[in-house]
């Protein structure tokens, strides 16, 4: 590996760059230590991201069957993703304290944006055709959202589902960063403040295969799901 020999050859200190393979011991070694922060994470991650999901879901339907509110909120959504989250995390951790609360807040600031969009954009996406029809048979609105608006949203909410879940496991470790008692933020703090670069990146590993497991367990989700739809349409 590139980075293995590098670190060999040129002679660098451990405390600058430590190698894969010393990250890899400091995994091995510290199991117990991470996998016990690790969790914390993962409590934040999906409470924060169901919390993200039944109000993107809700709200959006809202929107969709109020075309007045949506142009009258939807800029206020827009202005309150400029916001910055490091301002806004500091604050969130003072009002709620060290506990999940604030956790699954950011969490949830962070990507319920993603999928109130992704579900707004994918109703609109229904094939005007369609609607027409339905409404010509005497189709109820909530019936053509229920048979069409939704399953045209599907790919779409699928599409920002997994771009979301991304973002979910790094704002839960932000989170933990600017106030918790555990997690994987505070073992990426303590690390830093230590000097152990090594067990700054083996925490830093950990999160990376938590976001490649959620975006593909999400993704296989999304292939039953859709293929499911696709079964049930040609019945």
């Amino acid at each position: 590996m590139i980075w293995e020999l590098y670190v060999h050859v040129s002679g660098i200190s451990p405390l600058m760059l430590p190698t894969p393979s010393r990250v890899l011991n400091q995994i091995m070694q510290n199991h117990v230590l991470l996998w016990g922060n690790t969790v914390p994470t993962l409590k934040a991650t999906f409470a924060g991201f169901a919390l993200s999901l039944a109000v993107a879901f809700g709200l959006s339907v809202v929107l969709d069957f109020m075309p007045r509110v949506r142009r009258a909120l939807f800029p206020i959504f827009v202005v309150s993703q400029t916001l910055p989250l490091v301002a806004i995390a500091p604050l969130v951790v003072l009002w709620f304290g060290f506990d999940l609360t604030p956790k699954v807040l950011i969490v949830a600031l962070v990507t319920f944006f993603l999928i109130l969009t992704a579900l707004v954009d994918g109703y609109a996406s229904t094939d005007p055709e369609i609607e027409d029809l339905m409404l010509s048979m005497g189709a109820s609105r909530a019936q053509i959202f229920r048979a069409a608006r939704f399953p045209s949203a599907l790919p779409f909410f699928f599409a920002g589902l997994r771009i979301s879940i991304t973002y979910a496991v790094v704002a839960a470790i932000f989170a933990e960063y600017m106030g918790a008692r555990a997690g994987l933020g505070i073992v990426i703090l303590n690390a830093k403040n230590n000097f152990r670069p090594d067990l700054v990146l083996a925490a830093v590993v950990i999160s990376s295969l938590l976001t490649l497991i959620l975006f593909s367990a999400t993704a296989l989700l999304q292939r039953f799901v859709l293929r499911w739809r696709d079964v049930e349409g040609h019945r």
